[in-house]
């Protein structure tokens, strides 16, 4: 999508990085919020409803990880960990904190405007998914009003849940790859990110009230890949071919 005109609420406690960034995504064409703290964070991101965060995860204080957590309690607006630190736990905690996405310090200017992009792009829904509502047992999605219920009961998601959960759909009763996934949902850059698939694979199945072990609407063939059951599949008992 176009930057012109997209808003960006960044939060870092170093003053230095702050205008560092600023001055990045400025050139880019998007208007750019700041935020030195994680309460100066919440206050703005509640004023501004900004199109998307840039959160530091190492704030004294309150830390990134709770503002993400705080935002995520009444909003479901992209939200981009900054870490760094380049461990597997540390990006599992801000995914699991309710991240879209996370880029590692240091990162490059075209590195960071590349992941903004592709979140940006997920959250615009620019990626396939069904054209009409697909059930699967008491999960039914509702693509035309951007709506997912289980048992009657309205889901929240995120964007990038949202994407995941519409591919996955689309492809109702196909075994697909991690990297198909990851492909298709978060872009060629991605390729190879399997803790980043599987961390949203996880989220999405709280959120569904599903289980890996007993699945009702998302199946994972270890080793291979992840499907979604058709709605006939959903309703066939146990065992049934």
């Amino acid at each position: 999508m176009p930057s012109r005109g997209v808003s960006v609420l960044v939060v870092d406690d170093d003053e230095r990085v702050l205008r560092l960034l600023q001055r990045i995504l400025e050139l880019e064409g998007y208007r750019v919020f700041t935020a030195g703290s994680g309460e100066a964070a919440l206050n703005m991101f509640e004023q501004l409803n900004p199109d998307l965060v840039l959160l530091d995860i190492m704030m004294p204080g309150m830390d990134g990880l709770t503002v993400c957590q705080r935002i995520r309690e009444f909003s479901d607006r992209p939200i981009i960990m900054v870490t760094a630190k380049g461990n597997d736990e540390e990006k599992v905690r801000g995914l699991d904190a309710g991240a879209d996405d996370y880029v590692t310090k240091p990162f490059s200017a075209a590195v960071l405007v590349a992941r903004i992009k592709a979140v940006l792009r997920r959250a615009n829904l620019l990626v396939e998914r069904p054209e009409r509502v697909f059930r699967c047992g008491d999960l039914v999605i509702d693509p035309a009003r951007r709506l997912v219920t289980v048992g009657g009961v309205e889901v929240r998601l995120t964007a990038t849940e949202y994407a995941l959960l519409s591919y996955l759909a689309l492809n109702a009763g196909r075994l697909l790859t991690p990297d198909q996934i990851l492909e298709k949902v978060w872009g060629d850059d991605y390729l190879g990110e399997t803790h980043l698939l599987q961390v949203n694979i996880a989220r999405l199945r709280r959120k569904l009230g599903d289980n890996a072990r007993n699945a009702k609407y998302i199946v994972t063939r270890p080793g291979i890949g992840y499907m979604m059951l058709s709605e006939t599949q959903a309703v066939l008992p146990l065992g049934s071919k």
